[in-house]
């Protein structure tokens, strides 16, 4: 159906413009009811989509400002890997002390999501020193030793609390802040994970010592390296990542 889709939205429900949306999506303002909305349209599996609108529901019940799903006129949170979602208002992070009040985020949302159910079909970095793949992860396509240097990384984080992390929020055009609130937007790469993860942030905002930010960090690298490859980023990321 594609973008057909949107008219379950509404008769009146139109696209405005493209927005950049990476690699897996496609990803448009839209107008729906005369509000304007943001919509992606993916390839992620039902169950994938579930997760997703059922965690950014939670954490908007809970206080956070997230991009939740607005539903379609009979109820429904997508349709054929259509989503639509509330339009975030702000700009990037561009300060120490704004890349503070992200690091605060994040951890407002580890701490309502230490109970949470994995992504269907993820593997967390600490899976991934037994398993080969997990959704966008393919260690068999890299280097025996590229692997071997995710994994010292990875083992790291063993025994540490998970919960839901981000994923991406070193990028800035994943964050909108304004005055009043940081909004954390582009969901699509979050899954159980342990914290550290997504708090290898600029300035060392979240506030580590020394060795737990070279942790964090060296974990981050690594997960991005495997999740992205083989492109050029995926080997700038895993350049910092130590050799075995």
């Amino acid at each position: 159906m594609g973008w057909d889709a949107l008219g379950q939205w509404g008769a009146d429900a139109e696209r405005v413009e493209r927005l950049a949306g990476g690699s897996s999506n496609d990803v448009w303002s839209v107008r729906i009811n005369g509000q304007l909305a943001v919509a992606r349209l993916g390839k992620r599996s039902d169950a994938d989509l579930a997760w997703e609108a059922a965690l950014l529901q939670h954490l908007d019940r809970s206080g956070m400002t997230v991009p939740v799903p607005i539903p379609t006129m009979d109820g429904r949170l997508f349709v054929d890997s259509l989503v639509v979602m509330k339009y975030m208002e702000g700009g990037p992070p561009e300060t120490e002390a704004d890349w503070r009040r992200v690091a605060d985020t994040l951890r407002q949302l580890h701490h309502l999501t230490q109970d949470w159910p994995q992504r269907p079909g993820w593997r967390s970095s600490t899976d991934l020193l037994q398993a080969d793949t997990g959704t966008r992860i393919d260690l068999t396509a890299m280097p025996e030793e590229a692997v071997a240097r995710c994994r010292a990384a990875w083992a790291r984080l063993v025994g540490r609390q998970s919960c839901v992390v981000h994923g991406n929020p070193t990028n800035p055009s994943n964050i909108r802040m304004t005055a009043d609130r940081v909004a954390l937007i582009d969901w699509d790469e979050a899954h159980v994970d342990v914290p550290e993860l997504d708090l290898a942030l600029p300035h060392n905002a979240a506030g580590f010592d020394a060795a737990e930010f070279d942790i964090a960090a060296q974990a981050s690298a690594a997960w991005e390296a495997a999740v992205c490859w083989k492109d050029d980023y995926s080997v700038e990321r895993l350049a910092e990542v130590r050799a075995v």
